[in-house]
């Protein structure tokens, strides 16, 4: 499925990423300029736990669902990468292999830099090197803040604040009605419960929970914010 170039939305969801719009013009050139595209199918393995890195990845289309599978043998999600997000460097840095497993969850897109090109870059331009120092930085960041918000936070607050990333991330509002939001990331009870460490029954009955309160609506292809604010609310305060 591999296609040289980039559609239109896929060049502005890259673009506009938050990082990558921070770094100067002459860097994100460079960057572009060796990057090449790839395409997968849903489900498809994009790279495997436990291969050398040869690539460094950013998601411009669908999303990567990183995951690892335990002793047992059961599938574990762990993040889902969103378009605009890059990753795959740390095993770049460290010479490791790559620690997790990553599938392309719905039609993907990504645009890859090799592995050598990622180096000559870094020796080219002394930005790019406090540029990744940044983005190491805010992925910390935010590794702590999910490991308080775990053990800190009851499940329903937990549930509210995923929510509410998904809806930043994959909102598409409703044109029959202004207030609500489709969050466009289908995702199964099974697999948002994995991602808050949780069992698929709880999180049911907490979405069952906010449906009755009408801050959000179960549909078969997923899940309607209709009350962003109260899902704020629920996030804030339930602790």
């Amino acid at each position: 499925m591999d296609d040289p170039i980039l559609t239109i939305e896929e060049r502005e969801a890259i673009n506009s990423g938050r990082w990558f719009s921070s770094l100067s013009p002459s860097l994100r050139h460079d960057i572009l300029r060796c990057a090449y595209v790839k395409r997968y199918k849903d489900g498809s393995l994009i790279s495997a736990r436990g291969e050398p890195p040869e690539e460094w990845i950013a998601c411009a289309k669908g999303a990567v669902r990183v995951s690892s599978t335990s002793i047992s043998g059961k599938l574990i999600t762990l993040t889902y990468v969103e378009p605009g997000i890059w990753f795959g460097d740390v095993s770049i840095f460290d010479g490791d292999r790559r620690t997790h497993d990553a599938y392309a969850h719905g039609e993907s897109t990504i645009l890859c830099v090799s592995k050598a090109d990622f180096k000559k870059i870094l020796a080219t331009h002394a930005e790019f090197s406090e540029a990744m120092l940044r983005l190491q930085a805010r992925r910390i960041r935010q590794l702590y803040g999910l490991v308080e918000d775990l053990n800190t936070l009851p499940l329903r607050a937990r549930l509210a604040k995923q929510l509410l990333h998904l809806v930043r991330s994959y909102g598409v509002p409703s044109l029959s009605d202004g207030q609500e939001i489709r969050i466009g990331l289908q995702l199964a009870q099974e697999e948002l419960a994995q991602l808050l460490g949780a069992s698929r029954q709880r999180v049911n009955q907490e979405l069952k929970s906010m449906e009755r309160e009408e801050t959000i609506r179960i549909e078969p292809g997923g899940l309607v914010v209709r009350n962003r604010p109260a899902l704020m609310r629920i996030a804030e305060t339930d602790n």
